[in-house]
């Protein structure tokens, strides 16, 4: 297998909008899981900065994540995240130098 495509995102969303942002991003975590070419997706909440939202996806290939991007509701999301956010999502594209191993996974 190629090395995985993932990244990390740190969304910043109003105040007035954090509980509703973090529904909405949580809805997304099991769908995403299941779909093709989902390796891992987390999403976290900074312990230091409340309401500061992490997601951490790792993908087989650019182009399942590209198929996930693609999804009415993530384009839906993405046309309307700064409804919810006080400046645009911070995300970092990263290349895997430590992928787990078939016995990683299941220890």
């Amino acid at each position: 297998m190629d090395q995985p495509f993932t990244l990390v995102g740190t969304a910043r969303p109003k105040p007035e909008h954090a509980t509703e942002l973090r529904e909405l991003l949580l809805s997304f975590v099991e769908p995403t899981r299941q779909e093709p070419g989902c390796l891992e997706y987390h999403f976290h909440e900074d312990r230091d900065e409340p309401d500061v939202f992490v997601f951490y996806e790792a993908w087989r290939s650019k182009e399942d994540l590209d198929a996930h991007l693609a999804l009415p509701h993530l384009q839906d999301f993405w046309e309307r995240r700064m409804d919810y956010l006080e400046r645009d999502l911070e995300i970092r594209y990263l290349t895997m130098h430590s992928p787990y191993g078939t016995r990683d996974r299941h220890a």
